[in-house]
């Protein structure tokens, strides 16, 4: 059972794919976003499955878009393995580095991604993205925290790494926020559908492995971030955690950045793979960013 959303952008309908055939999903809401989460959306579309009383639609040759739509938030979770710290030329981490990417960064699975004007390092970066499901607020502990989780998606955390770390002054989010720097999906898969610990993740740019590494490896752990952030800040149903990315990035230094027309493929054992081909960001002016 896996939730998407496909259509044109800001035209995106909902659906559900389970074994061979996808479902209609606008007899039960008009869309897949944090209201449709919050009032219990998962389980009456597993019910609605069950009982077969939703039509079947055929999705082929239609765009598929993130998983998710509007979300008010997108958490971050930096430096999450340790073999990418140490390639970043960091420890590891002692407490979650948490930043944010802005929610207009959320792009579908097989949309372009628009290299920056001045860009001279964008990187890749496949993550496990947790959907929360349910409000989350001073959670008393991390045994709380799965009641919260709606579920899981992939999510490629580009970057630029030029204007994240040589031109931010310490902060992280000129080089996380650039348009399209957030391509998200294919599809939500429920939370008790998936081992969230212990999911293989993997990365290629033009057919060449790149990441190849297993959630099992993360510093904190799903439940532990939702927790720990819980503390913090209230997470809103819809808000989006990218988890953080293994070894293999083009910061490392083994590999080039991204150019114009390179293709970046990422996966994630259960959900599915996403695919984004990289274009150099064209301006019509200095206020009118078009797609090349």
């Amino acid at each position: 059972m896996k939730l998407q959303r496909i259509g044109e952008v800001g035209a995106e309908r909902p659906i559900v794919v389970d074994g061979e055939h996808a479902y209609d999903l606008r007899a039960l809401t008009g869309d897949i976003d944090g209201d449709f989460l919050a009032a219990g959306g998962i389980a009456a579309v597993a019910e609605a499955l069950a009982a077969d009383r939703l039509p079947r639609i055929d999705i082929a040759g239609h765009r598929i878009g993130a998983p998710i739509a509007r979300p008010q938030a997108v958490w971050c979770v930096g430096m999450n393995y340790a073999a990418h710290a140490a390639e970043s030329g960091s420890a590891p981490p002692q407490t979650p580095v948490v930043f944010f990417k802005t929610p207009n960064t959320v792009v579908g699975p097989y949309d372009d991604v628009l290299i920056p004007r001045d860009s001279s390092k964008t990187d890749w970066e496949v993550e496990l993205a947790v959907v929360i499901g349910r409000r989350a607020r001073y959670l008393d502990s991390v045994e709380d925290a799965p009641n919260h989780i709606a579920g899981y998606t992939i999510s490629n955390d580009v970057s630029e790494r030029a204007f994240q770390l040589e031109q931010s002054g310490g902060q992280w989010s000129k080089g996380k926020c650039c348009e399209t720097f957030n391509p998200l999906g294919p599809a939500l898969v429920p939370r008790d559908r998936l081992d969230a610990g212990n999911l293989r993740l993997r990365s290629f740019v033009n057919g060449e492995p790149r990441q190849d590494s297993s959630t099992a490896d993360l510093i904190f752990g799903v439940d532990y971030l939702v927790w720990h952030l819980s503390q913090y800040a209230v997470l809103e149903p819809g808000d989006i955690i990218n988890t953080g990315t293994p070894a293999g990035v083009a910061l490392s230094g083994r590999y080039p950045y991204l150019r114009d027309g390179d293709l970046v493929e990422v996966e994630i054992e259960g959900i599915g793979r996403a695919r984004q081909r990289c274009r150099d960001a064209v301006w019509a002016s200095a206020a009118a960013p078009v797609q090349a």
